[in-house]
C-alpha cells in the first residue's frame, strides 16, 4: 500500500513515467541548448531528424496521459480523507503551477505550469462528469487537436481527460488482466507509427510547422512506445528495467526539474549551443538518467518521496507529512514474465 494508506502503488505505471522522462530529457537537451536543426541554408541535420521521429512528441503524450490518471487516483484518495476533496486537489494544482512559474525562469519550455492551469480548467471541473462523457471528450480532444490545431501542448487536455477516464473504466487496478487489450493496441499501433514516422521523416521541415503530419506521428509513436513498453515489463528483462526507472518515475516531479539544472552546468562544457552535436546530447542524455536513477533508487531507500514531490504533497496538505523510512529496502515488486 501507499504509505498515506492509499491504493497500491501503480508500479508499471511508475516504472513508464521513468521511461517518458528518459525520452523527454533527450528532447529537453535539445530546446534548452538551442542546438541547430539545420546544416546550411534549408537542409536539415539528418542525425536532428531522425532523432526527432524517435522522441520529439512520441514521450510527452505518455506523461500527459499518466498526469490523468495519477490526478483520479490521488482525487480517489483524498474523497477519502477530506470532506473537501476538490479544495486539496485545487491547492495541489495551484502549488505545482508555483512551481512551475519559478521553473520557467530556467527552462521557457517548462510543463508543470500549463500542467496545472489545464489541471484546473479542465481536470478539476471533469472529475465528476459520468466516465462515458471523459471518455468521449479525451478522444475528441486528443484526436481533434493534433488534426487541426497542431501538437504541443495543445494536446495537453485530450491526454488528462484520456488517463482520467482510463481509471475510471478500471485499467489502473486491473491492467494486469488487459495483457492482450494491450498486445492487440500495440500491433495496431507499431505499423501505423512507422508509416507516421516515415511520413514525418520524408515531409519538408519547413512544412512540419505547418502540418498535422508530426502531431499525428508522435501521438501513434507514443500509443507504440507506451502499449510496447508496458508489455516488456512482464518479461525477465523488463522486470530490470523497472527495477531502475520506477524509482525515478515516482521522483518524477524532482527529477524533471533537476535535469534542467544539470543540462545548464553541463552546457558550457560540452559546448551544445547553436551546434550540431547530437551524439555529445545522447552522451549528456545517458550520463544523467545514470546520475538520476542511482540517486531515485537511494533516496527511496530512506524517503517516502523525493525532495520536491514530499514538498508537493506538504502544500498540498497544508501540513508536514513525514517523509523519513522506517524501512530503508525499496522494493519493486516486478515478477518478470509471471
Amino acid at each position: 500500500m501507499d504509505p498515506d494508506g492509499a491504493r497500491p502503488r501503480l508500479h508499471e505505471f511508475d516504472a513508464v513515467r521513468g521511461f517518458a522522462l528518459c525520452g523527454i530529457l533527450v528532447v529537453e537537451i535539445w530546446q534548452l541548448t538551442d542546438m541547430r536543426a539545420t546544416i546550411g541554408p534549408g537542409t536539415v541535420d539528418p542525425v536532428w531528424h531522425l532523432l526527432s521521429v524517435l522522441f520529439v512528441g512520441r514521450f510527452f503524450p505518455i506523461f500527459s496521459f499518466l498526469f490523468g490518471l495519477s490526478f483520479s487516483l490521488f482525487l480517489d484518495h483524498t474523497v477519502e480523507h477530506t470532506d473537501r476533496p476538490r479544495l486539496i486537489l485545487a491547492r495541489r494544482l495551484i502549488a505545482l503551477g508555483a512551481l512551475g512559474l519559478i521553473h520557467h525562469v530556467f527552462q521557457p519550455g517548462d510543463a508543470l505550469l500549463p500542467y496545472a492551469i489545464v489541471g484546473l480548467v479542465v481536470l478539476l471541473p471533469a472529475a465528476g462528469l459520468p466516465r462515458w462523457v471523459i471518455l468521449l471528450a479525451g478522444l475528441i480532444a486528443t484526436i481533434g487537436v493534433p488534426c487541426t490545431l497542431g501538437g504541443g501542448l495543445g494536446l495537453v487536455p485530450g491526454l488528462f481527460l484520456l488517463g482520467l477516464a482510463a481509471d475510471r473504466f478500471g485499467l489502473a487496478d486491473n491492467l494486469r488482466d488487459y495483457g492482450w487489450c494491450l498486445a492487440v493496441v500495440f500491433l495496431l499501433a507499431v505499423p501505423a507509427a512507422i508509416a507516421a514516422g516515415v511520413w514525418e521523416y520524408r515531409t519538408p521541415y519547413v512544412e512540419l510547422w505547418t502540418s498535422s503530419v508530426a502531431p499525428v506521428a508522435g501521438l501513434l509513436g507514443a500509443f507504440a512506445y507506451l502499449t510496447g513498453f508496458l508489455l516488456f515489463l512482464r518479461t525477465e528483462s523488463g522486470a530490470v528495467f523497472a527495477e531502475m526507472l520506477e524509482p525515478m518515475g515516482r521522483m518524477a516531479l524532482t527529477n524533471y526539474v533537476s535535469a534542467t539544472g544539470l543540462i545548464l552546468v553541463a552546457e558550457p562544457w560540452l559546448g551544445l549551443s547553436d551546434s550540431n552535436r547530437y551524439s555529445a546530447l545522447l552522451g549528456l542524455a545517458g550520463a544523467i538518467i545514470a546520475v538520476q536513477a542511482l540517486w531515485s533508487y537511494h533516496w527511496l531507500r530512506w524517503f517516502r518521496y523525493g525532495p520536491l514531490e514530499w514538498v508537493w504533497r506538504c502544500a498540498t496538505w497544508w501540513q508536514l507529512v513525514p517523509n523519513v523510512r522506517t524501512r530503508r529496502k525499496l522494493t519493486v515488486p516486478y515478477g518478470g514474465g509471471r
